[in-house]
């Protein structure tokens, strides 16, 4: 973790050196970027260890950046915003952001976060942590998790929901066919493809009712996919 570079995107220039100071004072790498496009830019040809992103920045706001940096991969998300209702957290989380920091902050404790998402998702962890948005399912200790309040919601999942979930978080946004869902997560089972519905109808429910409402849908004709945008 020591010697990470964080990628600091914010247009506010005091706020950008405040977090610079104390992020290096922990022995992070930083470098800041002041509107969207640059923060693209810099996440492209730097590939930061983790992006503290302000939501309301120019050019491109945070949600489009952190849209794109989900279509390129698993870059650790923060966002640091002073947008504090209910709804725009849950709009960043669903969106695949790792944490939340409502402005103004104590800059120590954007600091903290930092370091414990970067724990959380350094070398082989993250392999074995597995989120989208505020779904998260711990592949060493088998537990699922909805993290939308403290604390978070406990999914009490079947054998066969928690792979089903693991499979979906594993490939945000692909169409898993029936076959491939019941060949992945079932294959000690002889169940029939229409056991999935009856599988995946259970996981939703359970995740609707934490309120991790619409991230499994139904691609007609298809299979089902994990929605992470």
């Amino acid at each position: 973790m020591e010697n990470a570079l964080i990628c600091v995107v914010e247009d506010d220039p005091n706020i950008a050196r405040i977090l610079r100071t104390y992020l290096e004072r922990e022995h992070l790498r930083v470098v800041c970027a002041a509107d969207g496009e640059a923060a693209l830019a810099q996440h492209h040809s730097l590939n930061p260890a983790l992006m503290l992103l302000d939501i309301n920045i120019p050019k491109k706001d945070g949600y489009a950046v952190l849209a794109e940096v989900r279509r390129r991969g698993d870059t650790p998300v923060i966002f640091t915003t002073a947008m504090a209702e209910d709804i725009d957290r849950l709009t960043g989380l669903r969106m695949g952001a790792d944490d939340y920091v409502v402005k103004p902050f104590n800059p120590a404790e954007v600091v903290a976060r930092v370091k414990a998402v970067l724990r959380r998702t350094a070398g082989g962890a993250r392999a074995e942590l597995l989120r989208q948005g505020p779904i998260e399912a711990n592949l060493t200790a088998h537990v699922a998790r909805v993290i939308l309040d403290e604390p978070p919601t406990v999914l009490n999942l079947t054998l066969s929901e928690f792979r089903i979930l693991v499979r979906f978080l594993g490939a945000p946004m692909k169409v898993l066919s029936r076959a491939e869902i019941l060949d992945a997560c079932l294959p000690e089972s002889d169940a029939l493809e229409r056991t999935v519905d009856s599988h995946v109808s259970n996981l939703r429910r359970k995740l609707d009712a934490a309120g991790a409402t619409g991230f499994v849908i139904n691609v007609r004709g298809v299979g089902y996919r994990l929605v992470a945008a």
